[in-house]
């Protein structure tokens, strides 16, 4: 048996593949993409365009094997209107459709699957459990949805797929949007709020998410949907605060209409001059907690990172760069 993880090379998926090295298992990484990473000496590498179902089949997954899917399109580039679907759908839909493809040719038949905590849309109850109505905003959301509907599909045809919903995965290596608020806060700028603030925003570390996917085969891949976000997530307010301060920044909080600025940015999109994507401002000032309960009772997993340090190191990480200095070693203390 070995691990095959499309998009391994990626963001959680070297994570893993190095959790699962460690653990002396035969790991494969099959993405499009090579880098510089230490446990290639010790793991194979594929090259894979999970767009190609020929190149997928071409990776070699046999039977008994244990797959991963981490290959996706994430909301950050931001894309205009026009090109969204056709920037997530070919990676995130039809690559997942030709890994289960791949799988069935193989007669494999174990699957982690990462989808997205955006497949809920606007929150209906709070906190989130797995079974909150699934409306996706926008065309991340809903390409991240129609995987869950394919997933359905194949458990039918004898396949145990586990689905995982991160919350915004922040570690090493990947600020995405929080760059433009690291930007901010460097320039002592007022640092605009999407409402008062005082709803809770929840990260999930990226070491936490790579933990989960390995919880899942060790656990017998359940077909399963879970959530994956910390626990006791602070208010945006505290957050950003404390950040602040941190930093020696002069920066301030400014609260903002939530409507008003909502209006706004949509308008920005309605010219494709997006400055920040739908999925995430329609939702900013609501109660977007995900409740984690399942997950650590069906495969005792817990959160080891909390979202105060986690943002607090991913600022450390990101002056590193802009210093042209080593960047630290750890990106956050676990929680207690």
């Amino acid at each position: 048996m070995k691990h095959i993880i499309f998009g391994g090379d990626g963001f959680v998926g070297r994570h893993l593949a190095e959790r699962l090295v460690k653990e002396g298992e035969d790991v494969v990484v099959a993405d499009i993409v090579k880098s510089d990473l230490p446990h290639y000496g010790r793991v194979r590498f594929v090259h894979c365009d999970v767009t190609d179902l020929e190149a997928v089949q071409k990776v070699g997954i046999g039977a008994d094997d244990m797959i991963y899917n981490m290959a996706a399109k994430m909301l950050s580039p931001l894309q205009v209107r026009a090109k969204r679907w056709e920037f997530f759908w070919p990676v995130n839909y039809y690559g997942a459709e030709n890994i289960m493809k791949g799988m069935d040719t193989a007669g494999a038949s174990r699957l982690v699957q990462f989808t997205t905590d955006m497949i809920y849309g606007h929150t209906v109850q709070s906190p989130q459990t797995e079974t909150h109505p699934a409306k996706p905003l926008g065309e991340y959301g809903k390409s991240k949805w129609a995987t869950e509907q394919l997933a359905m599909q194949w458990r039918k045809q004898g396949m145990n797929i586990s689905i995982f919903r991160p919350r915004l995965i922040i570690g090493p290596g990947r600020l995405g949007i929080l760059e433009k608020l690291f930007k901010l806060i460097d320039l002592n700028l007022p640092v605009p709020m999407i409402g008062s603030g005082k709803v809770p925003y929840q990260f999930i570390s990226v070491f936490d998410c790579a933990e989960a996917a390995r919880l899942a085969w060790k656990g017998g891949v359940p077909n399963e949907a879970y959530n994956l976000g910390s626990d006791n997530p602070p208010s945006v307010r505290e957050l950003l605060g404390n950040l602040i301060k941190h930093a020696g920044s002069k920066s301030f909080l400014l609260p903002t209409p939530a409507f008003a600025v909502k209006q706004t940015l949509a308008l920005f999109d309605l010219i494709n001059k997006p400055i920040m994507d739908p999925e995430q401002y329609l939702i900013a000032d609501e109660m977007c907690v995900r409740e984690t309960g399942k997950l650590k009772r069906e495969l005792g997993w817990r959160a080891e990172f909390n979202d105060g340090d986690m943002l607090i190191a991913a600022y450390d990480e990101y002056r590193a760069k802009k210093m042209g200095a080593a960047v630290p070693a750890t990106v956050a203390v676990p929680a207690e």
